[in-house]
């Protein structure tokens, strides 16, 4: 499958909606797992701005890979993002689309040492 990466330079990244478990099976709430690791995933809604443009994406990642408090409107870093396009067909309606899938999300202190100046 194509992955396409992402790049998040000069973007300004905030959560839109806090980390929730993503499911397999919406109706029986059978978690969706990692093919590879088995780790259970949780998807995050994240604001991305760059070039006067804003966009909300749903950004997949593993559960022990999201660190820091991500609460709405927290600005977060993420590592490894990758887009992959998608298609699939469903009940004789053909489905597209693109799902961003990310190595992790991490909250970032948006009051860091670079704002700081000496005296």
């Amino acid at each position: 499958m194509q992955q396409i990466p992402v790049d998040t330079a000069g973007a300004m990244l905030m959560v839109a909606t806090p980390p929730q478990p993503k499911y397999a099976n919406q109706k029986t709430q059978e978690r969706a797992a990692d093919t590879r690791t088995g780790e259970f995933l949780m998807t995050v809604d994240v604001l991305f701005v760059k070039d006067g443009n804003a966009e909300v994406v749903k950004v997949t990642v593993g559960e022990s890979s999201i660190s820091g408090e991500l609460a709405m409107g927290t600005p977060v870093a993420l590592t490894g993002l990758i887009a992959r396009p998608w298609e699939n067909e469903f009940n004789g309606q053909k489905r597209h689309g693109i799902s961003f899938r990310a190595v992790a999300a991490t909250a970032v202190d948006a009051g860091g040492s670079k704002n700081l100046k000496a005296a």
